[in-house]
């Protein structure tokens, strides 16, 4: 320990041209203690200790005008006195000179007002400063005079003789029970620590006097090696302070042996004795218990490991506290700590003991942390990075990520404080495995954010539409983190805010997926989550495109694209629930009371979700979400499809199915169910559905496959997300075989890639879950375009858009329906039929057919579903 607190106490080397030869005693004395560890540490003890007494006096003068320390020992001079001399008052009693032996010599007084400190003109050799430090030596230069004086009376000797005396000065008063302060002033020249003590009735006084007292006798003892005949090594006394028992008859040759005894057998017996109220004022001994004296005790003591734990005890959070981001504690211990742990990994090598190491890393990281989050909860976010940069990988992580949890709906203001703080002090990559980084933080804080949590937002838990809903706008808001611009102080800043824009777009396609999936009801509330996303990219996402296209390895081009489809997508939604909003606030109208005007805006808004709908299904060149993608692996065995899908029971009625072992096992058999017996066998289809852990009203659903040709290895052309985008796709329209009717699988988080048979790697397959999503979003697209089409015939407007959606049906997207969904296609139009022929117009199947040329002796060549809307409909 000693050995690595000595680069932090910084022992100095004695000056090569302050050094003397022959040496006097105070140069031996200052080369003693800077090469002894403990020595040059009572040195530091008893400078701060002055220090801090000056800094005092000072302040007081500032208020309060001269006082008598200001008058340094150097001038020689009494001032109340010397004042009133000049003034030539004749008065016996008072010296007549100002030297130190006047009062002696001429049997007379100074003033009351200098009495107490007459002591304070002790200079010996000159006024020469005799403490054994360098700045002492770098002060008196080379003193020769004191030089040639110890060469002929030998080292040490005139200073033995002025503490012998001062000794004697200070016990003579004391028999007479003459002034304490004038007692105690002696008493400080000579180590008589019992006499000094007895005037220090404050923890620093105290503490002072004995750091000097046991110095200077450490140096004296030093000192005596120097003598003839003399034992350098002087063994202590007992662990008491009492008078020598030779007395002060022993003479000056035996110093210091008048002192020793007073003094403690080593550094901690001292500071021991500090607690002792029988030696010490009650008032240090009491001191002694604050917590700022036990730091600074410990820090004497060079025991920083029990002086961390201390601090760790006084500031660590009780064991029910729930709250771990909320501060406990002194705010200025936490900070003191903070800056200590700090300051002593920076200080201390790399070769210091593995035990030290150890405890400075997990309770300096615990102080650190604890600090941080004082700073947090005080709305400091700025200055967070300075001190969690410092912490362990993982604590630093979890840190952040709470805190950007805790923020996440905070004024962009703050947030982008936290965010700032983050990089500004983190590394953007991992360049240090033990070193947190800006991307495993927010990596962190998506995954995260993605989870399912319990319902909190909704009045009615039950409502698993409007639960969706309000988390989706959650999951959304993380974005947010990824769209603040680095500050251009940030190195290679340009890069940074294109790869924070490649990560925002890629997980906004993410989560556009999975908020289509959440999105099916036909309400008019929006999917606030998607246009949350939609509104943080919308400007970023103007700016000019090279940088990120510039970045091969992150597909760019394609999630480019993949966002504008879903920028499509939730344009034409938004239209519909625009005009699903008035078709339910004129629903709720009687039909004569409805006026012109609002009939119009329900047949404006019907006829723009018509066309925006049917732009996105009829558009040119490449599909909306085309998920043809190659498959990156080689076309080897042994390559398997794993999907993970977290979600709710849903009942018709909109309430939450809470599931049990029981419905897991019922649901496992039915998703298996869902394809040939064949095929399951053949792709060697697992299904395991379980009640989530997080969540006991969710379920997870697991999913695997072996990847076949066309399914997972080479080009994917079917564009529908292959076995298991139909598996999750029959229980997310709820047309489970063996399973409850009506009940659907409402999901909220899913992710698919590719893997070996011990899952040792995964790759992204992102067209499983785009498939899954043409599965969904394709057919119920179709389908409102439908429901608004039966509204405008029912409203006698007629549309030309039937034919063009039995085609787009017919021919392409029959492998995207359900049953279900067939047969209410079926259903609207049969209604938009019978509207048709009310007005006297042909039926849009027969139209159909007229224009495709098909007569009834081809009906066998038909498809399955034309050939169900001509018998449904009784078309011939």
């Amino acid at each position: 320990m000693k050995q690595h607190l000595g680069h932090f106490c910084g022992n100095e080397e004695l000056p090569p041209d302050l050094i003397m030869c022959p040496p006097t005693s105070h140069q031996e004395a200052c080369q003693f203690v800077s090469t002894n560890f403990t020595a040059e540490l009572c040195l530091r003890i008893v400078l701060w200790l002055e220090g801090l007494a000056t800094k005092a006096l000072e302040l007081e003068k500032k208020f309060k005008g001269c006082y008598v320390g200001s008058y340094l020992p150097s001038s020689g001079v009494w001032h109340h006195t010397q004042r009133f001399l000049k003034r030539r008052i004749n008065d016996p009693s008072v010296v007549h000179h100002m030297d130190f032996d006047a009062p002696t010599r001429e049997g007379a007084q100074i003033l009351p007002d200098d009495k107490p400190w007459r002591a304070s003109t002790l200079c010996p050799f000159g006024g020469l400063d005799i403490l054994p430090s360098v700045e002492a030596m770098a002060k008196n230069g080379k003193p020769r005079s004191l030089q040639a004086i110890e060469r002929e009376s030998g080292i040490a000797h005139q200073l033995r003789l002025w503490k012998w005396a001062c000794y004697c000065a200070s016990e003579k008063i004391a028999e007479q029970d003459g002034g304490k302060y004038e007692m105690a002033v002696y008493a400080a020249q000579c180590s008589n620590l019992n006499r000094m003590l007895s005037i220090c009735e404050d923890w620093e006084s105290a503490c002072w006097a004995m750091a000097k007292s046991w110095l200077d006798v450490q140096v004296d003892l030093h000192l005596t090696s120097f003598q003839r005949g003399r034992d350098a090594e002087k063994p202590y006394g007992n662990d008491t302070v009492g008078i020598s028992s030779r007395g002060p008859s022993a003479g000056p040759e035996t110093w210091p042996d008048h002192v020793v005894d007073q003094q403690p057998r080593d550094f901690p017996s001292l500071l021991q004795k500090l607690h002792s109220g029988e030696i010490v004022h009650e008032a240090v001994s009491r001191a002694c218990k604050e917590q700022h004296r036990q730091v600074e005790m410990n820090l004497m003591l060079c025991d920083i490991p029990y002086l961390l734990d201390l601090i760790w005890l006084w500031i660590s959070p009780s064991e029910d506290e729930q709250n771990g981001l909320r501060p406990h504690g002194d705010p200025q211990m936490i900070r003191f700590g903070a800056h200590l742990s700090l300051l002593l990994r920076y200080l201390l090598d790399d070769e210091m003991k593995d035990a030290f190491k150890e405890k400075l890393m997990t309770v300096g990281d615990n102080i650190l942390q604890m600090y941080a989050m004082f700073l947090f909860s005080e709305h400091h976010e700025e200055l967070v990075g300075v001190y969690a940069s410092q912490i362990t990988r993982h604590y630093c992580i979890d840190l952040f990520v709470e805190m950007m949890e805790l923020r996440l709906n905070s004024s962009i203001h703050i947030k982008h404080k936290l965010f700032r703080s983050a990089i500004e002090h983190l590394p953007f990559s991992m360049e240090d495995q033990s070193k947190a980084s800006f991307e495993d933080i927010i990596e962190r804080v998506l995954s995260r954010s993605r989870e399912m949590k319990a319902s909190k937002y909704v009045e009615k838990p039950s409502d698993v539409a409007e639960q969706q809903r309000l988390q989706s706008l959650q999951k959304a808001m993380a974005i947010q983190w990824l769209c603040f611009t680095p500050p251009t102080t940030v190195s290679d800043f340009e890069t940074i805010s294109a790869k924070l824009l490649i990560r925002a777009l890629i997980h906004s396609n993410i989560l556009f997926r999975e908020f289509a999936l959440i999105s099916m009801w036909r309400i008019p509330k929006m999917p606030i989550g998607a246009h949350m996303l939609l509104s943080f990219l919308a400007e970023p996402l103007k700016q000019p495109k090279e940088a990120l296209l510039s970045f091969d390895d992150y597909n760019v081009l394609e999630n480019l694209h993949e966002f504008e489809d879903w920028r499509q997508y939730y344009s034409c939604d938004a239209t519909y629930r625009s005009w699903l909003k008035l078709e339910w606030e004129n629903s709720a109208v009687p039909p004569p009371d409805l006026s012109s005007e609002e009939k119009e805006r329900a047949i404006v808004a019907a006829r723009e979700t018509l066309n925006s709908s049917l732009s996105l299904l009829l558009r040119e060149g490449t599909p909306w979400l085309n998920a043809i993608e190659n498959c990156p692996l080689e076309l080897t065995s042994g390559i398997f499809l794993d999907l993970h899908a977290y979600g709710m029971l849903c009942l018709p009625s909109g309430e939450c199915l809470c599931p049990d072992a029981t419905l897991c096992t019922t649901l496992t058999s039915a998703l298996y169910s869902s394809v040939s017996e064949e095929e399951a066998l053949k792709r060697q289809l697992m299904v395991n559905v379980s009640v989530s852990l997080t969540n006991n009203d969710c379920l997870e659903v697991a999913l695997r496959c072996l990847a076949i040709e066309g399914d997972g290895l080479g080009l994917h052309e079917s564009n529908d997300g292959g076995l298991l985008a139909t598996v999750m796709a029959a229980g997310f329209k709820g047309e489970l075989a063996r399973f409850q009717a009506g009940v659907s699988l409402e999901i909220s988080r899913m992710d698919a890639w590719y893997s070996d048979s011990d899952g040792s790697f995964q790759i992204p397959a992102t067209y499983v879950v785009k498939g899954l999503c043409r599965k969904c979003c394709l057919p119920e697209i179709i389908l409102r375009c439908m429901q608004v089409s039966v509204s405008l015939a029912e409203s006698g407007e007629s549309n030309d858009y039937h034919d063009e959606l039995i085609e787009l049906v017919a021919s392409g997207m029959l492998g995207l329906f359900s049953q279900q969904q067939l047969q209410e296609f079926l259903l609207f139009e049969r209604h938009c039929s019978l509207y048709k022929m009310e007005l006297g117009e042909e039926p849009s199947v027969i139209s159909f057919v007229k224009k495709k040329k098909i007569w009834v002796s081809q009906i066998k060549y038909l498809n399955v579903l034309q050939v169900f809307f001509l018998i449904k409909l009784n078309a011939f």
